[in-house]
């Protein structure tokens, strides 16, 4: 196997055409210990070759390839060099750029089917002859171009993957990156350390040596400030900055108002007892609570969270320059940013803006910082390894996320102390519950949601009642980027329920939000 180094900015590109499982792709080279980014199929074969990618994975998606302005792929691409992997949509893309046919066969594969396989190929060497793959197609290949192999079928599909060894360019009509394609791991795997010649050294040993050489050098002797909120992401980042910089790094938990019961005292005990890094708290609810006064829209109250933070931390940078004895500013501001944020804020050419995170949409232009996100390039499931392998304590690292806003996105209305009361009285209850009941380590997350401008009638000890809802909002996933309902038991659902409505005065209905993401988000705002 001829390895390819990929610790020196030598991604695998995952060219996305509209695809529900680009992400999950990416997410299955990186279980490879193979690191890949996601890349629009706009952007330019000259743009492609100039981030060096070991390989190039081109994912499904939803058009037909021989349809007027279908998404199309740069066709110089495949005479770069670069080995490359068709995927559904791809695979037609590819066969159709060099000279294959592709057409509407009359017949369509949907789900669970079986695919025979070639064993001497590349993709498939020491697996099954006989498979079981997820299909989801109407189109078909129906004539590879030339020079290349056809290496699988299905009944329905004669032409279900091909391979050109010579050139390096295979492809396959199903999609590997689900886990109902049996062996779909090890034909992505067969692609990338066969096919592409690449090494699986992407660890995250590999990814903190990295990371801390590159800060090292970026900060040399300068002071470091980190924006720490007490969960996975801040924390992680926090402890990956100190291992480079040591003392340099000065933490600043920033308590907004906007924290859910006990946060504060739990942060500074766990995280400031248990890591050795200095860290100071500062409190500055009445300037988010002032400054979100009449704000009703989640994307104004994002941007308007992000900004106070940076007026927070601008404050506490002067703060610290005084007790360092005055000199010059602290400039670099450690942020615990992560691939689903950027993804989900816009970030990158063609991505839709879903929602303006605070760390990354909602940061003011004329901030004065540069920031060091040492994660931005990771999922959740990558930052707690990461936390693990620094030693951070588990009881930080297995932590439910917890966004940066705070209940702010919590309350769907205007923000006041009022409704953040209510909320955080609930909130407490439904965690108290699921914790007693065992479900923390199954539940990704449970967000309580306080519909601060809905009413609804109730009935309590013989009296109309005119209360808010809550929602329960319990979710299972991997990286954020996808999500389902978690299926809490109905006794604990109802001792929930139960308890809040004996409890909290304002609140006379729970509901449960029982929508995946997409088409939902795991937040309500």
């Amino acid at each position: 196997m001829n390895s390819v180094n990929t610790s020196d900015n030598s991604p695998v590109l995952v060219v996305d055409f509209g695809a529900q499982y680009a992400q999950l792709i990416a997410r299955r080279v990186r279980e490879a210990h193979v690191y890949s980014e996601i890349v629009p199929h706009t952007m330019s074969a000259a743009d492609m070759l100039a981030k060096k990618p070991a390989a190039i994975i081109l994912s499904g998606g939803p058009a037909s390839v021989y349809a007027e302005g279908a998404p199309a792929i740069d066709k110089d691409i495949f005479e770069a060099g670069v080995p490359i992997l068709g995927i559904c949509y791809g695979f037609q893309a590819m066969a159709q750029a060099l000279g294959g046919r592709v057409g509407r066969t009359g017949t369509r594969e949907y789900g669970r089917t079986e695919a025979r396989t070639a064993g001497d190929s590349c993709l498939f060497a020491g697996l099954e002859d006989k498979q079981i793959v997820w299909m989801s197609h109407g189109d078909a290949v129906s004539e590879a171009p030339e020079g290349f192999t056809v290496t699988a079928a299905t009944d329905e599909t004669p032409v279900a993957a091909f391979e050109d060894r010579k050139r390096r360019l295979f492809g396959v009509q199903w999609h590997p990156e689900v886990l109902h394609s049996q062996r779909g791991q090890a034909a992505l795997e067969n692609f990338l350390y066969e096919g592409a010649g690449i090494s699986p050294n992407w660890t995250p040993s590999s990814i903190i040596d990295e990371q801390v050489a590159q800060i090292r050098e970026r900060v040399g002797s300068a002071q470091v400030i980190c924006a720490l909120s007490g969960g996975v992401d801040s924390s992680v980042a926090a402890a990956l900055v100190h291992k480079a910089i040591g003392d340099q790094l000065t933490c600043f938990f920033i308590d907004h108002g906007l924290l859910r019961a006990g946060e504060r005292e739990q942060v500074e005990r766990d995280y400031a007892e248990s890591t050795g890094i200095r860290i100071f708290t500062i409190d500055e609810s009445q300037r988010f609570l002032s400054a979100l006064a009449g704000v009703r829209d989640p994307e104004t109250k994002r941007k308007i969270i992000g900004r106070e933070f940076i007026r927070s931390f601008e404050s506490a940078q002067r703060q610290l320059v005084d007790k360092l004895g005055g000199g010059e500013d602290v400039k670099f501001l450690v942020q615990g940013t992560l691939y689903p944020d950027v993804v989900e804020s816009g970030g990158g050419e063609g991505a839709s803006n879903i929602k303006s995170h605070h760390n990354v949409g909602g940061l003011p232009e004329d901030m004065n910082f540069e920031l060091i996100e040492p994660l931005r390039s990771l999922f959740k499931d990558e930052v707690r390894a990461i936390g693990r392998e620094l030693g951070v304590p588990e009881k930080i690292v297995a932590r439910q996320p917890f966004p940066g806003p705070g209940l702010a996105i919590r309350v769907i209305g205007e923000v006041t102390e009022d409704n953040l009361r209510i909320l955080r009285e609930a909130d407490a209850i439904a965690r108290e519950e699921l914790t007693a009941a065992g479900l923390d380590a199954e539940i990704w997350q449970c967000p309580v949601v306080l519909l601060a401008e809905v009413h609804s009638v109730g009935v309590q000890g013989d009296h109309r009642t005119y209360g808010h809802p809550i929602v329960l909002r319990p979710v299972s996933s991997e990286d954020a980027m996808t999500a389902d309902w978690a299926r809490v038991p109905y006794d604990v659902l109802a001792h929930i329920s139960n308890r809040i409505t004996n409890s909290v005065a304002e609140v006379n209905r729970v509901v449960l939000d029982v929508t995946s993401k997409p088409p939902a988000t795991i937040e309500w705002e």
